[in-house]
């Protein structure tokens, strides 16, 4: 599936309407000290979570942010990124139980943030890694994945690796890379900046697929050497066809 730029914006805008502005620090500060007291009045209920939903914040954000207040009130010092993180993967960790079943109520009633989506984006990630994989085998296209790429010693890889480079509509493809999710304006900035062009200078021109789709407008890297499809594509040419 392609989008427009435009029609992008349309659903975007939509979306932002449904909820307002997050002006959530303020009140979050405000709102600290009914936590505490409520969740010893209400040991049981889910007072994280609800204060989530008022103050309209994720409710992970909502439970990394508290984590990590009552981490520095009891210990006089801020934790790091990865204690935090284990904490909320496993909030078996957090010594206080009513924090931590606080903690579990919202990383679990969270769709769109925290420990539990993450698990959920890398599953689909791997799912579509696969894919891809079998499609390339169904070629009989040789190739080296990731994994086989990092036990040579490249340390920043693309998914895959073509040992024979092969055409798409016209352009050759030396490397592939797998995302399972849209290609928005903000991501594909990211990925390129960060991931593609630094697989461009090393390896040569590749494909980037975007399962979910794209904004067809960010498909203009053609001619430089970055290839965009929403699918594995089907019009390839090997070398074996373009010797025939």
């Amino acid at each position: 599936m392609r989008l427009s730029r435009t029609e992008y914006k349309e659903i975007a805008r939509w979306i932002d309407r449904l909820r307002p502005t997050r002006q959530c620090m303020r009140m979050l500060k405000e709102k600290f000290p009914k936590y505490l007291s409520e969740s010893k009045a209400q040991p049981n209920a889910p007072v994280l979570l609800q204060l989530a939903n008022e103050v309209d914040l994720s409710p992970a954000l909502m439970a990394r942010i508290i984590l990590d207040r009552f981490l520095q009130e009891r210990d006089g010092e801020t934790r790091s990124k990865s204690v935090l993180n284990n904490m909320l993967k496993d909030p078996a960790l957090i010594q206080d139980s009513i924090l931590a079943q606080n903690i579990y109520q919202c990383t679990i009633n969270d769709c769109c943030y925290g420990p539990l989506v993450d698990c959920i984006k890398h599953a689909i990630g791997q799912e579509h890694e696969i894919l891809l994989c079998d499609k390339l085998k169904e070629r009989n296209l040789s190739f080296l994945d990731e994994n086989q790429l990092r036990t040579m010693g490249y340390d920043k890889t693309p998914d895959i690796i073509l040992e024979v480079p092969i055409a798409v509509e016209g352009h050759i493809v030396h490397w592939i890379e797998s995302k399972a999710s849209f290609g928005d304006d903000h991501s594909h900035r990211t990925y390129l900046n960060e991931q593609f062009w630094s697989y461009w200078n090393r390896f040569g021109p590749g494909l980037v697929i975007y399962w979910y789709g794209f904004i067809e407008e960010l498909d203009c890297q053609r001619d430089r050497g970055i290839l965009l499809k929403d699918c594995f594509p089907t019009d390839i040419v090997t070398l074996c066809h373009a010797t025939q």
